[in-house]
């Protein structure tokens, strides 16, 4: 399969949510490239019976779906859990393609969203340093530049190489020793902004077992970066209190953009803009988070456990 020739193929992640999993394709079918783009959807398979019907529902949903170049349904036979269905899932495309388009199934994209990504994919295909292309960015309180790069890499619609994911490590205590040892734990929580470094702790710990901490973790410890759009073509419609692990928010709606964002080459180095907005976001969902919980001893404990929540699928697997 060409690379550059033909469009990404999609790898879609869908479990027990029907609602959710329509929205997010009815929205993938409005864009144009769609009927030109190969379609993977991976069920995971229910972890309790009581869940059962739901993953059975969406389950006869995705067999019913049509308009895109060709779909492959992957029916787990056990119960994965995301992080091991992402992982496996991203691999496993990646080695048919050598560049994946990723998106979980609470994820309603603008109709210029697999425009951005395969642009992104093709102007950055032999750029070493740049570990993927985001989708979505967050309703930061200040203008950015149409694309902008970050350290590090994200989870809420992206898209990777062969070549980048090949850095992936899946070994948490290994990566969080190495933030040590290089004494990037600061950078790497934004300069306090964020608790980053808190959630690899829980991860290695078996308090969460969250693949993108560890993604991130392993483009950051490398140098690689992101490329973000100025204006989302993301929204998770998932902070509705239906997953495992979401508190219901509107903090994280962002309006999807109305025209096309144009992906030019540029410079691969961080932001400073971009990074200021990411950090003053962050800085604003634990001042709200403290607020709202009447103690300011607390912040630590709030941002890795509230904000972390409140992100849900961005960064903290769901424990189903």
């Amino acid at each position: 399969m060409s690379s550059r020739n033909q469009l990404a193929p999609i790898a879609l992640f869908v479990y027990r949510r029907l609602q959710h999993a329509r929205a997010t394709v009815e929205s993938l079918l409005q864009n144009p490239e769609s009927q030109d783009s190969d379609l993977f959807i991976f069920c995971d398979a229910a972890k309790s019976a009581d869940v059962g019907d739901a993953v059975a529902e969406v389950r006869e949903f995705v067999q019913g779906i049509s308009g895109f170049r060709s779909i492959t349904i992957i029916e787990r036979k056990e119960n994965f859990g995301l992080s091991r269905n992402i992982i496996g899932g991203v691999t496993d495309v990646l080695s048919k393609a050598g560049r994946v388009i990723v998106v979980e199934d609470d994820l309603v994209s603008s109709p210029f969203f697999l425009r951005y990504m395969n642009d992104g994919l093709d102007v950055y295909a032999d750029d070493s340093p740049v570990a993927s292309i985001h989708g979505y960015v967050y309703p930061v309180d200040r203008p950015l530049p149409e694309t902008f790069f970050l350290r590090g890499a994200d989870c809420w619609g992206w898209a990777t190489w062969t070549r980048a994911w090949q850095c992936f490590c899946a070994d948490g205590q290994k990566l969080l020793a190495e933030l040590e040892r290089q004494r990037l734990l600061g950078e790497f929580d934004m300069e306090g902004a964020f608790a980053f470094a808190q959630m690899l702790r829980d991860q290695t710990a078996g308090k969460n077992d969250s693949w993108a901490i560890r993604w991130h973790a392993s483009t950051f410890l490398a140098g690689m970066y992101t490329l973000y759009p100025g204006k989302s073509l993301v929204q998770n419609i998932g902070n509705d209190s239906s997953g495992t692990h979401c508190h219901s928010t509107n903090a994280f709606e962002s309006a999807l953009s109305n025209d096309r964002v144009r992906v030019q080459k540029q410079e691969v180095v961080e932001n400073d803009d971009g990074k200021e907005a990411f950090r003053r976001f962050y800085l604003k969902q634990s001042e709200i988070a403290s607020s709202s919980h009447g103690s300011s001893v607390k912040i630590h404990r709030l941002i890795t456990r509230y904000c972390w929540r409140m992100l849900q699928k961005c960064w903290q697997q769901w424990i189903k």
